[in-house]
């Protein structure tokens, strides 16, 4: 048996319930993993109250993890008993002492990556990687614009822009996170709520706007990070904090510049298992 989190209903915090459940031996391709160490993250929110329908009720909940292989099924290659390894991209239930995963999931953990790093970092770590690297890959020279930069995808893809080159627009809620983002790669910080957001950026752009945005914010933040791009500049919508993206007018691209708008997810950016390694490597 194993203590996880479950929850019949959707709702609030309140919903989630500690049980004891049945983890049972792993099955072919699969593999039980004693976990050391859980990650949370905010697309588990979204999961609890439905906004990203689970599968079906009751429910685990949680996707990112990391652990100890005790034991694993027929067919697994390349995973061993006592194996360190960590996963981001598996079917929900990771708030769990212990459970049956897919192999193909796995990610081996290098010798200086500890348990906690592991379970925090994967699935953020590969979301910035997918969206600066792929979705649109950002060049050296280049200022795009960055909301909730003080978040955990947020930290991590600024460093990583500031590294490859970019000037760095990140917004934040308040200014204590301001501090945290201009210690975290973000060259300028703005403040949402302080007045309109594109004359802003337009201001720190030469009048130009940014070819792309990163927007996790959803419906508070979606006009505005259209009028701040460039004429055929990128908005990548890849979150909804504050609610999902009300229906709109697609002549809207047309009208502020013929640009484009992209709505990702990680869970297709490592569709495959040479994907998957390949973003976690980086």
């Amino acid at each position: 048996m194993s203590r996880a989190v479950r929850f019949q209903r959707h709702g609030g915090p309140e919903v989630l319930a500690l049980a004891d459940v049945a983890v049972g031996d792993p099955g072919p391709g699969e593999v039980r993993l004693r976990h050391t160490a859980i990650g949370l993250n905010f697309i588990d929110v979204y999961h609890r109250t439905g906004l990203y329908p689970v599968p079906a009720l009751p429910s685990g909940l949680g996707g990112e993890a990391a652990g100890i292989v005790e034991a694993v099924g027929e067919g697994v290659t390349g995973i061993t008993v006592g194996q360190r390894v960590g996963y981001a991209t598996v079917p929900h239930g990771a708030y769990a002492e212990a459970r049956v995963v897919p192999a193909e999931r796995l990610i081996p953990l290098p010798d200086g990556i500890d348990y906690d790093t592991a379970a925090a970092v994967l699935l953020k770590g590969m979301t910035a990687e997918y969206l600066i690297r792929r979705t649109y890959p950002v060049q050296a020279g280049q200022t795009v614009l960055f909301h909730a930069a003080a978040g955990g995808v947020g930290l991590l893809a600024c460093q990583w822009l500031a590294h490859l080159g970019a000037t760095v627009i990140g917004t934040v809620g308040s200014e204590a996170k301001a501090a945290i983002a201009r210690a975290h790669g973000c060259h300028h910080v703005l403040v949402l709520g302080e007045g309109p957001l594109a004359p802003r950026v337009r201001e720190l752009t030469g009048g130009r706007g940014v070819p792309v945005a990163f927007d996790s914010v959803g419906r508070d933040t979606f006009l505005e990070s259209l009028d701040c791009l460039a004429p055929r500049g990128t908005l990548v919508s890849f979150g909804n904090a504050s609610g999902k993206v009300e229906p709109f007018d697609l002549g809207l691209l047309a009208t502020r510049g013929s640009l484009y708008l992209t709505r990702p997810s990680l869970f297709t950016y490592v569709a495959t298992r040479e994907e998957l390694v390949a973003s976690a490597a980086a």
